[in-house]
């Protein structure tokens, strides 16, 4: 509060301290608790607590105006949060200091049944010192523009020598995420299915809406692999282990989206459905195929009997891939190059494994294993922790690429 007026800090203002963030430090903040630990982010999060503390205090004075008053409570409404979460932790942290303490004399003393009363309060304390980080970081990362949005999901399958794993495989994947929408409480439509002659899928499409859908599935979107004996023909008999692929294209469909489409670049053509397990199966061309000619791009819809329908959502799925197109110009232009390549920008890189012979699913880009692959194929919870382990994760990069901008800028003037 300087000659009359106070110029609130950015958060890259805000500290100015030595970071020694390197690629070890990196493998070991694979979590929001282990990060938390840091003395980096400790003086930090102290520096955002001060700062709270000080605006807080401007804000009582009566020296100010009406236009600083309105410039501090927006920043405190920013701090507020941070500091709260700070402090909970900090006591949380103080409680379990305490337990360790109780525990190593109760074990010294040999009394067994208190100390299995203490090592239980313990436990519940360490799940929400972790509950209690993770929320702190999520406070810290920025929210990103498009988490809020509805997505079309894409399925295609890879091409493998040997047969049917890859669509089979791509087939599973679909009703996973079909499964997912449903214990998500999302809506789940399907736009375009088009199957394979046995019993797989060569691709299909979805529309997905609810609460937070593109933030908990855009990690999706790249290529996974399956590693398998196929059920039927001659590898099976040999027990050959087959590979094969699938792609997944998660794309956010923001509820407006105002892309013009002059219909002079379109090609629309019409063809018989072919339905989802004999579903939608018609004797009528109602099935519509747009094509962008100055694109390339091309969408399909088969979702319902009408073909003005069909039509309407073909369109709806062109004008949100033209969208992608400029989400991702802006995206490039507003990150920077992250280690851990996540999301939309990562679509031809193979982010994860899913091993039949061992039952193991790997995440190649966290390195974060999870067995029972029928779990996570059933799209419920098992799929679910591992997709807030990877959200998890990426809020962690996040603010490990923030402190070390802040170091960059270390005695670089505010």
């Amino acid at each position: 509060h300087t000659c009359g007026f106070w110029r609130p800090k950015s958060l890259l203002d805000t500290a100015r301290f030595t970071l020694s963030f390197n690629s070890q430090h990196r493998k070991k903040h694979q979590d929001s608790r282990a990060l938390w630990k840091h003395e980096a982010v400790q003086k930090y999060l102290e520096t955002l607590s001060k700062e709270y503390q000080q605006v807080s205090h401007l804000l009582n004075a009566d020296s100010i105006n009406e236009f600083e008053q309105r410039t501090l409570r927006r920043r405190c409404a920013d701090l507020s949060p941070i500091a709260a979460a700070f402090q909970e932790i900090k006591e949380a942290e103080r409680e379990v200091q305490e337990l360790e303490i109780m525990c190593r004399e109760l074990d010294s003393r040999d009394e067994k049944q208190l100390l299995e009363l203490a090592l239980e309060e313990k436990e519940t304390l360490d799940k929400k010192m972790n509950m209690l980080c993770r929320k702190l970081f999520q406070l810290l990362v920025p929210k990103e523009k498009y988490d809020r949005s509805h997505v079309i999901l894409e399925v295609t399958a890879g091409r493998t020598t040997g047969g049917d794993i890859c669509q089979q495989f791509t087939k599973e994947m679909f009703e996973m995420y079909q499964n997912y929408a449903d214990y998500k409480r999302w809506t789940f439509d399907i736009v375009n299915y088009t199957p394979a002659e046995i019993g797989g899928l060569h691709h299909a499409a979805a529309h997905i809406s609810g609460d937070d859908v593109y933030r908990h599935l855009k990690y999706e979107g790249g290529t996974h692999r399956v590693q398998r004996i196929p059920e039927t023909g001659l590898s099976s008999r040999m027990q050959r282990i087959h590979t094969g692929t699938m792609s997944v294209i998660v794309l956010p469909q923001p509820e407006e989206v105002d892309v013009k489409v002059d219909p002079k670049d379109l090609r629309i053509d019409t063809f018989r459905a072919k339905g989802a397990g004999g579903q939608h199966v018609n004797k009528t061309d109602s099935a519509v195929r747009i094509v962008h000619l100055p694109t390339g791009l091309a969408v399909e819809c088969q979702q319902e009997r009408s073909q003005q329908m069909n039509k309407e959502i073909a369109l709806r799925t062109l004008r949100a891939k033209l969208y992608q197109q400029i989400i991702e110009k802006q995206i490039s232009q507003e990150q920077s190059a992250r280690k851990l390549q996540l999301g939309t920008r990562a679509q031809s890189e193979r982010i994860r494994t899913y091993n039949f012979t061992q039952d193991r699913v790997t995440d190649h880009r966290i390195s974060y294993d999870a067995r029972n692959i029928k779990e996570i194929l059933s799209g419920k919870e098992a799929l679910d922790k591992l997709i807030n382990r990877l959200l998890e994760f990426a809020e962690v990069e996040a603010v490990t690429e923030y402190l070390e901008n802040l170091q960059a800028l270390e005695g670089g003037g505010c």
